[in-house]
């Protein structure tokens, strides 16, 4: 699984019969590179979003949807520890 932030839709006038009915969204990772996934949970541009690829990306749209990347939910919140703070709370 990855973190990635959603750009936009992607708006295809034809697909192939097994991506017809799912909504894609252009995703971009931390180093700027961008990928495109089938949209499982709604989400809209600006959103961060953990993303899950490979055969488990099928099983995650629950339908026979071509993909190996699918956004499995919508980030709310998360916090990062670094260095001397998480070392400090790890000794108290």
């Amino acid at each position: 699984m990855d973190i990635m932030q959603v750009e936009d839709a992607l708006v295809c006038t034809r697909r192939v019969a097994g991506l017809q009915s799912v909504s894609l969204r252009v995703l971009r990772d931390a180093k700027g590179g961008r990928a495109v996934a089938v949209d499982t949970v709604g989400s809209r541009p600006g959103n961060w979003v953990f993303t899950i690829s490979g055969s488990a990306a099928r099983l995650a749209v629950g339908k026979a949807v071509l993909t190996d990347l699918s956004i499995g939910g919508i980030i709310d919140h998360w916090s990062i520890d670094h260095g001397e703070d998480a070392a400090a709370r790890a000794r108290d």
